[in-house]
């Protein structure tokens, strides 16, 4: 008589485990750097939120690389991120910031999560054609992990050796309410999902993500603020490649249907 071996997972479903203690550990780091904001500790607090992000953004790479993607792993990820991206930053900037208002600066904060969460309620129903995949290297608004790095700009910016003068306290709360608009808009700004890149480009690649990683090691809240500035002038870019390329689609339509009706 064989004996039963314990599994206390099937074989089968392993690949699924890796993405999924990703995202926890992501959402770990999320509420642990509210804990740091209540110790008034912001640079360990935007730290975490940053390698928050990090993991979120190599979570769903690493499950659609291994083939473990699965519903439980999106709607986990969508929970940890409300909690990474739309509670945790915003308690931060009150904490830092916004509590200097008192009930109108509690109020912006709710405005942020708010916003978030609606982001990714819609986020989780975009669906796209077969002849719409193009779409994918797109979303709709920004993205919760950069709007949560985008609300903490200010924040980084103090906390960097970049000598600008501004007024955060006119700043900080206008920016805040800009961003949390940014989230539920339909702007389209680039998602790199479907990406195709040249073999020649890898190596130029890899050296840009290297010398990225650097400057974050030694310079990281200045390395930051470039990131910030680098994404925001993006979208204007992101905005002419999205409508132009539905205006070929359009005109390539037009001309099918000419075609078939000559």
């Amino acid at each position: 008589m064989e004996e039963k071996k314990f599994k206390i997972v099937q074989s089968k479903k392993t690949r699924y485990i890796l993405p999924n203690i990703l995202t926890l550990a992501g959402v770990c780091l999320g509420i642990s750097s509210i804990k740091f904001s209540l110790d008034l500790n912001f640079k360990m607090a935007v730290i975490f939120i940053i390698l928050a992000a990090i993991l979120d953004a190599l979570d769903g790479r690493i499950a659609r690389l291994i083939k473990g993607t699965s519903d439980f792993g999106k709607e986990l990820d969508s929970l940890t991120d409300f909690v990474s991206f739309g509670i945790a930053p915003a308690l931060i900037i009150y904490f830092w910031e916004l509590n200097k208002y008192g009930k109108l600066g509690w109020a912006i904060t709710l405005i942020y999560s708010v916003c978030c969460v609606l982001r990714l309620a819609r986020f989780n129903l975009t669906k796209f054609e077969n002849d719409e995949e193009w779409k994918q290297n797109y979303f709709e608004g920004v993205p919760s992990p950069i709007g949560a790095l985008l609300i903490l700009s200010p924040l980084i910016l103090e906390l960097s050796d970049i000598n600008l003068v501004f007024n955060k306290s006119y700043y900080v709360p206008i920016f805040t309410i800009l961003i949390a608009v940014l989230l539920i808009s339909k702007i389209p700004t680039y998602s790199f999902k479907k990406i195709k890149i040249r073999p020649t480009l890898t190596v130029f690649i890899l050296f840009g993500i290297g010398i990225s990683f650097v400057t974050l090691m030694f310079f990281t809240f200045e390395t930051l603020i470039v990131f910030c500035f680098m994404y925001l002038a993006s979208i204007p870019l992101a905005c002419y490649t999205f409508y132009n390329t539905i205006k070929k689609d359009k005109d390539k339509n037009s001309e099918d249907e000419h075609e078939d009706i000559l």
